[in-house]
């Protein structure tokens, strides 16, 4: 498996991922199925610290996942982790979050977070599997105050190690 920048040609085929309502809001934040014509290719928000990436395995692209960057906070956030339905259940999901530990870690950030749906249990094992642990219950309300569903946050505490080539992706100029 590799991991490499995001490419805006793979837009349509990642949006195709989306596999119900929750997936396409997770990925554009529109309540919609299936993923609205107008977005397949610019669903994506382009932003300086968001960094986005795919995984491949081979030259098939199994996983999308972004590194969000908050210089403010001093934390990296992994985001909008989403993989291939066909490939889902292989652990293909665990090998893509450890890949964006890569560029995330490397970034040099004091803390690294995500959020997920608390019922989403698939993704919270992987999650937990790759190094997450949930943040205090008190956190936790407080950054959900504001957000549009209560998710469950959890930050990074463990020493796995990446895997892929985060050498693929420039991690350097994730801070620049």
């Amino acid at each position: 498996m590799e991991l490499r920048g995001y490419e805006d040609r793979y837009g349509v085929r990642v949006a195709g991922w989306a596999t119900d309502e929750k997936e396409v809001a997770l990925l554009s934040g529109r309540v919609v199925y299936p993923f609205p014509e107008e977005l397949l290719t610019s669903w994506r928000t382009v932003d300086p610290d968001i960094h986005s990436y795919l995984l491949f395995d081979g030259e098939r692209a199994v996983g999308y996942g972004e590194v969000w960057l908050d210089d403010e906070e001093d934390e990296v956030e992994l985001a909008r982790i989403i993989v291939d339905p066909e490939v889902r259940g292989r652990g293909i999901g665990a090998g893509l979050v450890r890949a964006l530990l890569g560029p995330a870690l490397a970034a040099g950030y004091s803390e690294v977070f995500l959020r997920v749906r608390p019922e989403n249990a698939a993704a919270i094992r992987t999650y937990q599997r790759s190094g997450f642990v949930d943040v205090p219950a008190g956190l936790m309300a407080e950054w959900n105050d504001g957000q549009p569903v209560a998710y469950r946050w959890m930050r990074y505490a463990g020493e796995v190690a990446a895997v892929g080539s985060a050498e693929q992706v420039d991690a350097g100029e994730l801070r620049g």
